[in-house]
């Protein structure tokens, strides 16, 4: 065990038997990240009933904006990839996921801000409300109630989406996502109907009973997904667009929870030149030097090596959602799988499922989020409780 002067704690080892001990889990878990977590679908409920209640018709008045910018960080910016990813190529105008304070020089009024933050006090969300507000762009804030963002809004007169702080904004992903979708359908810009949030609602749900604590390793995906990952270097690379904001929020919280580093990205991108990652000293030379004759599940402590995770899109409504034909991104997704096995690299696949983008994107977020967090706890880590997060906070405001 690591105790260090700067509150940093736990085991360089997975301890795969806590997994399956659920009094373990907790005990570890003192926050409720995996509760949080599981509170996905509800979270889509009730934000989408706030989000009615904030008169977000009158963002149509002024017509059809010239352009979307998404105003947050971290989480909050992430909501701008899932707006970009579900609006797809054919969307009429651009959407932009802006992560720096104010915003880009030549927002206007003919633009639409979105400003969003959980905790309703970050500087790049209440430095894009105030310029948007100053340049007469149409705004919109999603954020914490009785919060500095709800008072630029008001100042404004623009809508608010109040957002109950209830967990950490890496487990507030839907939360903050569903308000931005809504605004967004407003403008005309996505087609998002309330049969679409109650399937991803039951879609998140699902999956939480799936990956809930009491169901053992080998039935749940989140456990085994965690434990294929222990003690490696994850790459993680999606298919399609959709797939590949899922890759992406899964790195974010792999970082943030079981503080791995990891490898995300466009498979598409990927095969321009990360690829050649297989072929490195943490990939194929790694895996050409494995015993043959050793377990596969043993951990022979002969160095790291790379876990290729691979997020595929499930192809359904493939032709309004991406420009690139369902069939070129298959066909490359076998491909880097068939590199992969070649290797001798493991590569674990998570496909999607639903009858709309945002619940087949939900599909490949949930899994991941929860196998994050158990990677954690595997390794006697607070999954809520992140010191470096909070020293960075302290030593950038002295």
């Amino acid at each position: 065990m690591i105790d260090g002067t700067a509150g940093v704690s736990g085991r360089r080892d997975a301890d795969e038997a806590l997994l399956d001990n659920p009094d373990a889990l907790a005990e570890h878990d003192p926050g409720g990240m995996l509760r949080h977590t599981a509170s996905a679908g509800a979270q889509v409920r009730e934000s989408a009933a706030l989000a009615a209640e904030a008169n977000l018709s009158v963002l149509a008045d002024d017509g059809r904006p010239r352009a979307v910018v998404i105003a947050g960080i971290g989480t909050a910016g992430r909501t701008g990839d899932v707006l970009a990813t579900v609006a797809g190529p054919r969307c009429p105008v651009p959407v932009i996921a802006h992560r720096s304070a104010g915003v880009p020089g030549w927002v206007g009024a003919a633009d639409v801000v979105i400003a969003v933050s959980a905790s309703g006090r970050s500087p790049e969300a209440l430095g894009a409300a105030e310029a948007a507000h100053r340049r007469g762009a149409r705004l919109v804030a999603v954020g914490a109630p009785d919060s500095q963002l709800q008072s630029i809004a008001e100042q404004a007169r623009a809508p608010f989406i109040p957002v109950p702080r209830r967990a950490p904004a890496r487990a507030s992903l839907w939360a903050l996502t569903v308000p931005v979708l809504l605004a967004a359908r407003s403008l005309g810009l996505v087609k998002v109907n309330e049969a679409d949030l109650a399937e991803t609602a039951a879609r998140l749900d699902a999956d939480a009973d799936r990956c809930r604590s009491a169901a053992e390793s080998f039935v749940n995906p989140a456990k085994s997904l965690a434990l294929g990952l222990a003690g490696s270097i994850p790459i993680v690379w999606g298919s399609s667009p959709l797939a590949t904001v899922a890759a992406r929020r899964f790195g974010d919280t792999l970082s943030a929870n079981a503080r791995y580093p990891v490898v995300t990205g466009a498979l598409g991108e990927a095969g321009r030149g990360r690829v050649g990652l297989l072929d490195g000293v943490f990939g194929g030379l790694a895996e050409g030097e494995r015993d043959i004759f050793a377990d596969p599940t043993d951990d022979d402590g002969d160095g790291t090596r790379l876990r290729l995770v691979l997020l595929r899109d499930g192809g359904l409504n493939a032709e309004d959602d991406t420009d690139e034909p369902f069939a070129v991104e298959e066909r490359r997704a076998d491909a880097v799988q068939t590199l992969a096995e070649r290797r001798g690299v493991r590569c674990d696949v998570v496909t999607a499922e639903g009858g709309s983008a945002l619940e087949r994107l939900a599909s490949l977020i949930a899994v991941p989020d929860f196998a994050s967090i158990y990677l954690a706890l595997a390794h006697g880590l607070d999954p809520m409780a992140v010191p470096a997060i909070t020293e960075m906070k302290e030593l950038s405001n002295q």
